[in-house]
């Protein structure tokens, strides 16, 4: 089986194993680089706050970059975890903590790993302003719980 076909079959399933109140938010225009700003501020207010460094990436619907940050001593290997962590969570419409619960529940849950961009680790949210997915933003720098912790401290600063 080809691994787009692979990926098609782990997305039925994500959807029909995944448990939402309601359907994911529609897109929205996308982010400008001021609300990312702010947005990655309040990720780092948190990330001080705890004594964390952390890698914060901001980007629109599509999973582009609009703004990064690296507060200092973060770890480089944080730089592009955060920027995935961000596009999983665009792209897919839903926090990377939903894959890390999916695939942590084990046996057909593991076919979300065969979904490409799908980043099964916390620390990515979309980004929802007037019930619309405008980007989302991603963590990394520390522990998976650490970094949703930050991730979500930023992406409900524009709720």
């Amino acid at each position: 089986m080809s691994r787009s076909v692979k990926s098609v079959i782990a997305l039925i399933a994500l959807f029909a194993t995944t448990t939402l109140a309601q359907a994911p938010a529609p897109y929205g225009a996308p982010i400008g680089v001021d609300t990312a700003k702010k947005v990655a501020a309040a990720a780092v207010a948190e990330a001080r706050k705890n004594n964390w460094t952390m890698c914060i990436a901001i980007v629109d619907p599509g999973g582009n970059l609009v703004y990064f940050e690296k507060m200092d001593g973060t770890q480089t290997g944080s730089v592009n975890v955060s920027i995935d962590k961000a596009k999983s969570a665009a792209l897919f419409k839903r926090p990377g903590k939903a894959f890390q619960d999916i695939v942590a529940a084990g046996g057909d849950g593991l076919r979300i790993l065969e979904l490409q961009g799908a980043i099964a680790i916390d620390g990515g949210f979309p980004l929802i302003i007037d019930g619309k997915i405008v980007g989302a933003i991603g963590a990394s720098g520390g522990t998976s719980d650490q970094d949703g912790v930050t991730g979500k401290a930023g992406a409900d600063s524009v709720k």
